[in-house]
Parts: C-alpha cells; sequence; structure tokens
C-alpha cells in the first residue's frame, strides 16, 4: 500500500511540473526577426515553451528585473520594418537611447504578422526572454496589450497611438497625441510657402491617428487661406488612405497619380509607402518638376535626399515618440513608471510640431507657423479632431 501512495505522489508531482508555464499561457508562441544590442538577447526563441520559464507570480526578488540596472527593455515593431524612417525607428531611437545611456540591454522584435495573435506571440517572446519594459507603437496592439497586462503583471507595457481609457492596466501607459495640431502647422507652413496651387495627401491605415494628421492638414491649409492670402486648393480625390504602412510601391503609384493631375505638395502620413510618395517627389524635383512631400511623425528631411545637398521635404508633421519612449524607459528604470494612465500630448506640453530647422521654408513661413504655433498652446485656436466639415 505505502508503494502504491509513493508511485501515485510522483506520478502527481510529474504532472504538476509538466503543466508549468510561462505568463502567457501558451506553448505555441513564436519568435520572428530580432535584433539586439547585445549578444545575450541576440538569438530568437523557437518556441515560448523552450525560452525561459517566467510565472506571473514569481517574487520580484527571484524575478528578472523591472527597474534599475538589471532592467531589459524591449520592442515590438508594427507593420513595417526597424528601418521605416518613420514611427517604428523614432519608437526604436527612443528605447535605445535610453538603454545606452543607462547601459541596459535592449532589443526589439518583428511579429510574424500583423494579427493580434502575432503581437501577443511577440510580446510574450520576449517577456520570456527576461525583458519587463516593452515597447508598442501602433493603435493595432490594442487587444494584445489588453490580454498581456494581465497576464503578466510584472511587465511593463507602453502603447503609442492609443488611448485605452478603462482598459488601461496598472502595468500599462497608452500614450496618444493631438496629431491634428501638428498636421495643421504643416498645413500652416505649406501654404504659406506655397501661396497657390494644389496638395493631397496619403495616408497608411485608416487609424485615428492618421486621420487626425489628415484633418488637421486641411484644417492648417484653410486657415492659411481665410488669414494669410494664399489660395491652396485641396480636391478630395487627393486626399486618399492607402491602406498599408509597408508598400513602397503603391505610395509610388499613388502619388504619381497625384504629382500628374497638378498636386503641388503631397503630405504622406503612411510610414514605409509614404516613403514611395517620398521617393516620387524627389524623383521629380531632380528631374525639375517644382513639387514637394511634406513628411511626417519624424523629421523626414533627410529621407527627400536628393544627392545633391537638397531635399523634397518641405517639412514633417511630427510627434515626437522618440521623447516618449525614451521618458518611460527612464521612467520603469527609476521604479516611477506611471502604469495605469493614458497620456495625452500636444502642442501645449512640447510633444510635436514641425522641425525647428526647415531649409525649404522661408524665414517669414517659419514665423508665421511660430506664431499660430502659440495661438494653439494658448487655446486661442482649437484644431478639432473629427472630420466634421472636412474631406474624410
Amino acid at each position: 500500500m505505502k508503494k502504491s501512495i509513493a508511485i501515485v505522489m510522483m506520478l502527481l508531482l510529474a504532472f504538476s511540473v509538466f503543466t508549468m508555464t510561462s505568463c502567457s499561457g501558451d506553448e505555441e508562441t513564436t519568435a520572428s526577426t530580432t535584433s539586439t544590442t547585445t549578444a545575450a538577447a541576440s538569438t530568437s526563441t523557437a518556441t515560448a515553451a523552450a525560452a525561459p520559464a517566467a510565472p506571473a507570480e514569481k517574487e520580484e526578488s527571484t524575478g528578472p528585473a523591472t527597474s534599475g540596472d538589471s532592467l531589459m527593455v524591449g520592442m515590438v515593431t508594427d507593420s513595417g520594418t526597424i528601418d521605416d524612417r518613420s514611427f517604428n525607428q523614432g519608437t526604436w531611437e527612443g528605447v535605445k537611447r535610453a538603454a545606452d545611456e543607462l547601459g541596459l540591454q535592449s532589443t526589439y522584435l518583428r511579429p510574424n504578422g500583423t494579427t493580434t495573435a502575432d503581437y501577443t506571440d511577440a510580446i510574450y517572446n520576449l517577456y520570456d526572454q527576461g525583458y519587463r519594459f516593452i515597447a508598442c507603437p501602433g493603435y493595432l496592439f490594442e487587444e494584445a496589450i489588453i490580454e498581456v497586462q494581465a497576464q503578466c503583471p510584472d511587465l511593463h507595457l507602453v502603447i503609442f497611438d492609443s488611448n485605452l481609457g478603462d482598459n488601461c492596466g496598472p502595468n500599462t501607459v497608452s500614450v496618444s497625441w493631438k496629431e491634428q495640431e501638428s498636421g495643421f502647422l504643416a498645413g500652416v507652413a505649406t501654404a504659406v510657402e506655397l501661396i497657390d496651387g494644389s496638395v493631397g495627401f496619403v495616408g497608411g491605415i485608416e487609424i485615428p491617428a492618421v486621420q487626425k494628421f489628415n484633418w488637421g492638414f486641411q484644417q492648417g491649409v484653410a486657415f492659411a487661406n481665410d488669414n494669410y492670402g494664399t489660395t491652396v486648393e485641396m480636391a478630395p480625390s487627393n486626399f486618399v488612405y492607402s491602406g498599408s504602412f509597408a508598400d513602397l510601391a503603391l505610395g509610388g503609384q499613388l502619388a504619381t497619380a497625384m504629382y500628374d493631375s497638378g498636386v503641388d505638395v503631397i503630405f504622406a502620413a503612411a510610414g514605409g509607402t509614404g516613403v514611395g510618395v517620398i521617393n516620387e517627389a524627389k524623383s521629380r524635383r531632380l528631374a525639375g518638376q517644382n513639387v514637394w512631400a511634406v513628411g511626417v511623425d519624424v523629421d523626414q528631411y533627410t529621407v527627400g535626399d536628393m544627392g545633391n545637398g537638397e531635399s523634397c521635404i518641405l517639412t514633417s508633421a511630427m510627434k515626437y515618440v522618440d521623447k516618449a519612449a525614451y521618458d518611460l524607459v527612464y521612467a520603469a528604470y527609476n521604479n516611477e513608471f506611471p502604469g495605469g494612465t493614458n497620456e495625452l500630448r500636444g502642442a501645449a506640453t512640447a510633444d510635436l510640431g514641425i522641425p525647428e530647422t526647415n531649409p525649404n521654408l522661408s524665414a517669414e513661413t517659419m514665423e508665421i507657423v511660430a506664431e499660430v504655433e502659440q495661438m494653439i498652446i494658448d487655446g486661442s485656436i482649437v484644431v478639432q479632431d473629427t472630420a466634421d466639415g472636412l474631406i474624410p
């Protein structure tokens, strides 16, 4: 009898060990393309089961660090690549700059696809490797973040371009911007510099952040027409969404059609697809045509470099995602991570605008933009964040 009891107890113990899993509870989590600043994290993990187990309830004293010198910081890219010279790249530059300054291990990972399952798998993959700060740039991460934050309470999660509202967990920070304000300033700059002519817009996926850039740009052009004597046209047919942030060829095709129809400036808010717009503007300027592109998210002046010391970028509608990522890495390091908050950043918090240096804008244009920006900051101008009365 004692022997039988011992056998049963051994079988129960073996079953208990076998069923232990990481916080994901998913043995099918897959890895994808990853890059790291240290050799220790340079190898992709084939499955979550193969990665070091990290039980959600593990004590801080024995688990991976959630602050301080041993904190490991990571990022999962949205659609597109880490070098998209737009939102992904801006996020990574902020994460890496902070990590390098603090001496922290950092890495990024590109998911296998763009579904919620792909995003959750990528986040769990980094978590199982010991990363306890993970930045996710994009509205499309929302469902993944809501799932993971509940399963991994010791993980600092950051989602950009999203306001999770009541769904923001105590270990998550969602950051959104008033893109309409940045778009407005770029629209004013474009119209004042152009004086007359026609402008267009190429967006990526039709999500709130991209829409607000569009609507703000339209309002900025209209404001310049009403207040600074410009006569810049906006035809509805020249304001389109491509449905992609990573189709460079499609961006070029859309730009070709607009420039051929007489558009002088295209605002490209489409990530890698927008680079296709910029490339078309670059080719045409090199051929002697007086057309321009307006960049997005970061200062894209160098993206429009034509190889002759000039750029086809008139200006850029920026939001300082690199600053936000940098700030939040430091907050986590200092054990001051503001989990459970939905941050809204705008002109009043000095978190967006056009570049301080714009070689293709006149000093007069820059002075007007500075005046307009101050009016936004002090509330004299309120830029709407809806399509009411605008081209949707």
